[in-house]
């Protein structure tokens, strides 16, 4: 089978497009780079959606964290405090479990006029379940960005506000929140790197791999575990993984200068990329 050709059976496999049976002997170059790819779509899949959810997530939870209504600061710093205490495979394990313990054909909800069925049983899927683990987690880490951006934004900004007349919603959305995401943006763009690396973990902390439609980290398993020879297909999913951590830096890095036009360039602040070593 020519390169071309395996391109054309593998290149979206994981989705369920294209050859089912996975080589089997005669590993090539092409087969690896091809399949891991291939696998690396569900990564940025997990790495977007949940970035995305998560991002508002985070912010409605750091306004509430520094809220003075206890009953919004609470729940907020115990939302904080678990996601951020405990280690994301075992979020990932007990989601599962709790997922399967669920009833298994649905939830019953009972409006009064009219019961709905909500089904369950796709949260046992690694497309949903661990998607909802990833958008739990990194709105924790996220939202203790923008606490501590928060509480550093320069009181004259506010005292100035009031000093206008500017109060409550328009305040926090022409004042606060564009000081708050410029102040928080470098360490967010570090938390968006760690997330695209964390979802490696899916398929390896309970959530099954359907029909071994498994993620990037998954085919460079199989291959190493058929060759017997990590040293092919894990350099080629760190390969592509740091392909991964350029274009967020870029596009993260964009953003940073969008949202520091305003300032002199002496006093913009620089993207420093700081690799997380433990979470």
């Amino acid at each position: 089978m020519s390169c071309i050709e395996t391109i054309q059976n593998y290149a979206f496999r994981s989705m369920g497009f294209g050859e089912r049976l996975l080589p089997r002997s005669d590993f090539t170059l092409c087969d690896q780079f091809t399949l891991i790819a291939s696998g690396l779509i569900w990564n940025v899949y997990f790495g977007i959606l949940a970035l995305s959810f998560g991002f508002f997530l985070a912010i409605a939870v750091a306004t509430a964290k520094a809220s003075k209504n206890p009953f919004l600061r609470k729940p907020a710093e115990w939302y904080i405090f678990i996601f951020r205490g405990s280690p994301l495979f075992i979020q990932f394990f007990f989601a599962y479990e709790l997922f399967v313990l669920m009833p298994k054909l649905g939830a019953d909800i009972n409006l009064g006029f009219i019961e709905i069925t909500v089904e369950t049983r796709w949260l046992t899927k690694a497309w949903l379940g661990a998607l909802i683990v990833l958008f739990l987690n990194t709105g924790a880490y996220s939202a203790e960005i923008f606490y501590g951006a928060l509480k550093s934004i320069p009181k004259g900004d506010v005292e100035a506000a009031d000093a206008y007349g500017i109060s409550g919603w328009p305040r926090f959305r022409k004042i606060i929140w564009p000081t708050m995401l410029r102040l928080a943006w470098p360490a967010y763009t570090n938390e968006a790197i760690f997330l695209f690396h964390a979802t490696t973990l899916v398929f390896f902390s309970g959530f099954p791999s359907w029909q071994q439609r498994g993620d990037a980290l998954y085919y460079a398993n199989y291959f190493a575990d058929k060759t017997f020879n990590p040293f092919v297909p894990y350099p080629i999913l760190a390969f592509y993984f740091i392909l991964l951590t350029l274009g967020v830096i870029s596009i993260y890095g964009a953003i940073n200068k969008r949202l520091n036009q305003h300032l002199p360039e002496n006093q913009t602040r620089r993207l420093k990329i700081k690799p997380q070593i433990l979470r």
